[in-house]
């Protein structure tokens, strides 16, 4: 445990004993001026502080402040009740500085103190903590939303929307603490009243019944006095720790601390002070007033109003005079390094799409763009980066554009107040509405109204809303462009991530057999034909078996895709069945002879009349399963399927190539088509 700790549980330890041990007058003198001390303290803090949060320990602190003073209550109440009204000299002199020889007229005085420390300050900082909390509580949800809505749009980064979402929590909890903490001051301000009741009826009961029985004016002098003197040592600092509590809940957030803002903003309009100043000459000659004290603040006003005007005119004309400061060398190179970024993903949207990516007019696009980013990490295994959304006033009010690293990638166009209806048999017919083509898959669809929606539901159709027609282009543009947004650093906190849980892996396989690059080259060859890198332990386990025996990353692909045949399997066989095209023999035999080994990899070399037969033969035979209802899907062996599939994006960018050793040994495998040259 360290020091400090044991010196505030000794501290709370001795709190708790004061309401037990009785304390002789020296004591009590001691801590009640610790009472103030710290009352004081707390007070200037609250002060000079910028924002609550920097001092947050304020509801534990005044819980203890108050448990405290209500110990010294307890103790002097034990002096006073039991000493004869003797209570210590701090005591004495409040109670002696108050009445001033009068009784009566201090004792009214101190009950106002306490009138106005119980309605006007408890009540109203209790009321004050209560609306903040409240208040802070219900913008809760609002301000986590705004931060996820800038992370998406890229004004900040995964670690500052950290820190914020932190400080929203911690805010809640202060705001809710010190509601909570409002009732012990309310309480402590009753008990105060009920112990000066207390000891005044009590002390006179002892005066009166005591053996050495006193006069009775003698006796309400000396218990009375005691009474006020305890009264005014306690209400005091409870006072002050209340007015602490008001001050620090109507806090806002500011650069400097509260007398910085309080001089700064009562001096900005200075032409103020000079018509109170007028105010109150004018006033001075009502008859009857006193003159002196009025004539006298009517010329200090008129006077600091006409030096503030003055000093604000002197500083406005020094500013503009001075010259404008030209950049830097090193300035101007920063401003066009700004200009060099460049967004990995960038979503452009014309005017009548920002309701619906505006978080106050209740657009939810942005919450979209979240599950986005959390579906292709479940599916894909990717970190997607942050997609930054703005609007562009040169698009049409409903059109949008998708960029990937600056580059138009996809375009589409919406009605934000319309609904999209699709037939999946692919016409479009039955209901009103606006002929288009479904932005993702170029299905025929109808922009309806909302009047229409329910019937094209009944009728079989697919209805989504316009937020829902973005979202989806968005992800299918992630999952196919993935490859090109996995990045080296990407790589890096993949691997970091697996290090956590299999460190001798890690270190086994990057940096002593391959680098970042190459296992990054690796993961591109998989994202690139849509399998997903999720199941990166398996990944580099097979990349530590094989990695000693080849560099090449199209040979390491083909290890690492025969390790993930389960998810292979599962991502483009249903039912344990398969309909593929195969080559025939001789093609595959052209192939393998046509694959040319360098020490920089591999690549396909064929006579060019070869190429185009193969290409026009797969092409055909692909259009005909698709005509059958099938996927076309194309079965080779693991030699030669990656040059064939790279061979193929150029005629049919989407085919699958998948190799026999990539299917799981229980699949039914049924071949529908052959290439033939």
């Amino acid at each position: 445990m360290k020091f400090g700790d044991t010196i505030v549980t000794a501290a709370i330890i001795g709190v708790i004993l004061l309401i037990i041990v009785p304390l002789n007058p020296f004591f009590l003198d001691l801590f009640l001026v610790l009472n103030i001390s710290l009352s004081v303290v707390v007070l200037l803090i609250t002060m000079y502080i910028k924002e609550a949060l920097e001092f947050s320990i304020f509801p534990s602190l005044l819980l203890i402040v108050t448990l405290f003073r209500l110990s010294l209550n307890i103790a002097s109440t034990r002096l006073i009740l039991g000493n004869g009204g003797e209570a210590g000299a701090i005591i004495k002199t409040f109670g002696s500085f108050v009445t001033q020889g009068n009784m009566v007229v201090g004792f009214i005085i101190f009950l106002i103190i306490v009138v106005i420390q119980f309605i006007v300050i408890t009540k109203g900082a209790e009321r004050v903590a209560e609306v903040a909390a409240r208040f802070t509580l219900d913008a809760m949800p609002g301000k986590q939303m705004a931060i996820d809505a800038d992370l998406n749009s890229g004004l900040i980064d995964e670690r500052e929307a950290k820190e914020r979402r932190k400080m929203v929590q911690q805010s809640a909890d202060f705001y809710g603490a010190m509601d909570g903490a409002s009732k012990f001051v309310k309480g402590d301000a009753i008990v105060g009243i009920i112990i000066i009741i207390i000891n005044c009826v009590g002390g006179i009961i002892i005066g009166i019944t005591s053996p050495d029985a006193l006069d009775f004016g003698e006796i309400v002098e000396r218990y009375i006095l005691a009474t006020i003197g305890n009264g005014l040592s306690n209400q005091i600092p409870a006072l002050l720790v209340a007015t602490a509590m008001g001050i620090i809940v109507t806090r806002s957030e500011s650069e400097s601390n509260m007398s910085s803002e309080l001089s700064k903003q009562m001096t900005s309009q200075p032409i103020v002070l000079m018509l109170a100043g007028g105010a109150l000459f004018i006033i001075n000659f009502i008859p009857g007033l006193p003159h002196v004290p009025i004539l006298m603040l009517a010329g200090l006003f008129f006077f600091l109003g006409y030096k503030l005007f003055k000093l604000r005119n002197k500083r406005e004309l020094a500013a503009a005079q001075e010259p404008i400061p030209t950049p830097s060398e090193s300035d101007r190179f920063q401003n066009v390094l700004s200009l060099l970024q460049v967004d990995p993903i960038e979503l452009e949207f014309g005017y009548s799409i920002i309701p619906l990516a505006d978080v106050e007019q209740g657009g939810d696009l942005l919450d979209r763009i979240v599950m986005i980013r959390r579906q292709c990490a479940l599916e894909m295994g990717i970190i997607v980066p942050v997609v930054r959304l703005r609007d562009n006033i040169q698009l049409n009010p409903g059109e949008y554009v998708v960029k990937i690293k600056g580059v138009e990638v996809a375009r589409g166009e919406i009605m934000p107040d319309h609904y999209l209806a699709m037939n999946p048999g692919g016409e479009v017919e039955g209901i009103d509405g606006i002929d288009t083509v479904e932005p993702t898959f170029g299905l025929p669809a109808k922009w309806i109204g909302e009047q229409h929606r329910d019937r094209a539901e009944m009728l079989g159709y697919t209805v989504v809303d316009p937020v829902s027609v973005i979202a989806t282009h968005l992800t299918e543009i992630i999952k196919k462009y993935s490859y090109e947004l996995l990045g080296r650093q990407d790589v890096k906190t993949l691997v970091d991530q697996v290090a956590q849980t299999a460190p001798a892996l890690v270190e086994e396989v990057t940096p002593k057999l391959l680098t970042l690059g190459e296992i990054q080259k690796v993961l591109v060859n998989l994202l690139r034909e849509n399998v997903p890198i999720r199941d990166m332990v398996t990944i580099l386990e097979t990349l530590g078996d094989y990695g000693s025996l080849t560099r090449d990353p199209d040979m390491l692909t083909e290890y690492v895709r025969q390790s993930l045949k389960r998810t292979i399997t599962n991502r483009f066989i249903q039912n344990g069945k398969i309909s593929v095209i195969t080559l025939e023999a001789a093609l595959e035999d052209s192939i393998m002879k046509g694959i040319q080994h360098t020490q920089h990899g591999s690549y396909l070399s064929l006579d060019p009349d070869l190429a185009r037969r193969i290409l026009e033969s797969c092409s055909q035979e692909a259009l005909r399963v698709s005509s059958k209802g099938y996927e076309p899907i194309v079965l080779t062996s693991p030699v030669i399927r990656i040059h064939f599939k790279r061979f193929m994006e150029q005629a049919v960018p989407d085919l699958v190539v998948l190799s026999y050793n990539e299917i799981e040994p229980s699949v039914q495998i049924q071949a529908v088509g052959m290439v033939r040259i």
